[in-house]
């Protein structure tokens, strides 16, 4: 099992059943943010959904409730209110060596053209967005937004110039580094520690080349290091596209308040994620860690290559599991702990929502995208206005995706 599958595995876990003391909103609240929420222009800059195209018996078009694999499709979408969002290219860390460089550049490509297929599949009800102006064109048109990201630049190792080719391709979003060191970039959470310090020479030089073709680069997943190397290096705000806050729950993949504060002092963006092993303590054991290994192996040990129908064995398997080796459960209530304490320091211009969905994200109350409308309700109810809520559910990203898309027209622009 790969570190990101078992990652995974931990993270479903965490989402079911339903914890105690969650947040609560009265049916009349529920319905004023769901008629809000389908006014506004929403946007989840991290959906790991992609994962689920090549599945067998996955159609994007029907729904997949109870099942562990799977928390967006079209008709939860309708639901939930959701546009659409940053749809990711992931691609689980190698060994780094030759031959794991060139089946990265593979996987990478081959997860671009699910995509691309499942957009030509679907003409009526997704579309692809390119520039940030898009997105709205789209959803005037009654369609679901599909903007592309890379989720770990691996793999770029074996040829750094596929970094055009995927900005043709429709590639606007990109993070250099995932669980792991790679080539570009020092992982939060590699345990092997750091690597280069921060970006590394070639690193260096990708984001360079992002920037020239306006894509817009994601600190998420990557060190802190990382992090002051693009504040310092980037003439072009930056986001984190599925973060929470290190002074909420001190996990290296947070994010501190003096670095969100330089975040927010850069033009920078934070999408505030819903991992539950991001936003608080478990109290995992050892057993439990064994019994969730011995499921796997009895659903044949391969994650990525389970069926939509192994997805709902799977959550049958892990509901069980709960009754043996109780987990604490992320709930809403952890979420919008982080959520509030991120809004109090970078202000609402500089935040949004990743919740990492279909990539271990989801909550025990807020299992899947239906359920959106309650974060709206939430903001709602603290007092957030409607031109701050739709900052929140896409305009802050977007801002910061025009201002990179500028830039890069600027540098194309010969001097007179």
């Amino acid at each position: 099992m790969t570190l990101r599958s078992l990652s995974l595995l931990v993270s479903l876990a965490l989402c079911t059943p339903l914890a105690a003391h969650a947040v609560e909103f009265t049916p009349q609240e529920l319905a004023r943010a769901s008629a809000l929420q389908k006014t506004l222009l929403t946007l989840d800059s991290h959906l790991d959904t992609p994962a689920n195209f090549h599945r067998a018996g996955f159609d994007i078009q029907q729904r997949h409730d109870h099942n562990a694999l799977s928390q967006v499709d079209y008709p939860r979408m309708v639901e939930g209110a959701l546009d659409g969002g940053f749809w990711a290219i992931y691609t689980d860390q190698g060994d780094r060596s030759e031959a794991a460089h060139v089946h990265d550049r593979d996987a990478g490509l081959l997860r671009l053209m699910d995509i691309r297929e499942m957009l030509a599949a679907h003409p009526d009800t997704f579309q692809l967005a390119l520039t940030a102006a898009d997105a709205a064109r789209i959803k005037a048109a009654g369609k679901r937004v599909v903007y592309i990201s890379m989720e770990n630049a691996s793999p770029l190792v074996d040829d750094p110039s596929l970094l055009s080719f995927y900005h043709l391709a429709g590639l606007r979003l990109l993070s250099t580094v995932h669980f792991a060191n790679n080539e570009f970039a020092d992982s939060a959470t590699d345990k092997k520690g750091a690597e280069w310090k921060g970006l590394s020479p070639a690193g260096k030089a990708l984001v360079d080349e992002a920037v020239r073709l306006g894509i817009v680069i994601d600190q998420s997943h990557a060190s802190d290091a990382v992090f002051d190397d693009l504040l310092e290096r980037m003439p072009v705000p930056f986001v984190l596209s599925h973060s929470s806050a290190k002074a909420i729950y001190n996990h290296p993949r947070n994010l501190d308040d003096a670095r969100l504060k330089q975040l927010a002092k850069a033009g920078g963006v934070i999408q505030v994620n819903a991992y539950g092993g991001y936003l608080i303590d478990t109290g995992k054991t050892e057993a439990r860690a064994q019994a969730e290994d011995a499921l796997m192996k009895q659903l044949g040990g391969d994650y990525d290559g389970m069926t939509i129908a192994q997805g709902v064995a799977l959550k049958q398997g892990l509901d069980a599991l709960d009754q043996r080796y109780p987990l604490r459960k992320a709930t809403l209530d952890d979420f919008l702990a982080h959520f509030e304490h991120i809004l109090k320091v970078v202000g609402p211009e500089h935040a949004g929502i990743g919740l990492d969905w279909d990539g271990g994200g989801g909550l025990a109350d807020l299992p899947d995208v239906s359920q959106l409308p309650k974060i709206t309700a939430w903001l709602l109810r603290k007092g957030y206005s409607e031109k701050q809520i739709a900052g929140i559910w896409g305009g802050n990203l977007l801002r910061v995706m025009a201002q990179a898309q500028a830039h890069a027209d600027k540098l194309a622009t010969p001097k007179k």
